[in-house]
């Protein structure tokens, strides 16, 4: 079953922008995927790369815990699942034991931290020279990192099948 894409509302208050515009980015990346099993999901888009979309979820589960938990909730010891200070792009690979219904629970988990918060709510992190984020600034973020990311996404699937767009 594909996942349906909310629209976003064209006359809407700031936060509702933001989160349906995420929500929006979200589903789009959870589509490229649709359909697919955990083979042609860890299928590499062009030698030498080894981009696969369910390297793309992994990415985003991290991203998204990143942000959400480890700098604007604080949760220091929400530490990294698919790379480590040795391999700092692991979470992009996708080994055959990964499966799609792990990585999509670890993608769907990570985005919690940020409910009920304001978007002047403040984190700070260590990883990034000590800088504080609002929530806002890191709705952006993540935007930004989708819309870049679904992109690479649309060349993989049309790679794996020939569907484009959507």
């Amino acid at each position: 079953m594909t996942p349906e894409r909310p629209e976003t509302p064209t006359l809407a208050d700031e936060r509702t922008s933001l989160e349906s515009w995420l929500d929006y980015h979200r589903a789009t990346l959870a589509i490229k995927c649709a359909g697919l099993d955990d083979k042609q999901l860890r299928e590499a888009s062009v030698p030498p790369s080894a981009l696969s979309l369910l390297g793309l979820v992994r990415h985003m589960a991290e991203v998204e815990r990143a942000w959400f938990r480890r700098v604007l909730a604080g949760e220091e010891t929400a530490g990294p699942i698919y790379y480590t200070e040795d391999h700092l792009d692991g979470d992009f690979l996708a080994p055959d034991e990964d499966t799609w219904e792990e990585a999509y629970a670890t993608w769907q988990a990570a985005r919690e931290a940020a409910r009920g918060r304001s978007l002047d709510d403040v984190g700070h992190s260590t990883r990034h020279g000590g800088k504080s984020y609002n929530l806002r600034w890191i709705y952006l973020h993540m935007i930004e990192e989708y819309a870049r990311h679904n992109g690479h996404a649309d060349l993989v699937r049309e790679r794996i099948d020939g569907a484009a767009g959507y």
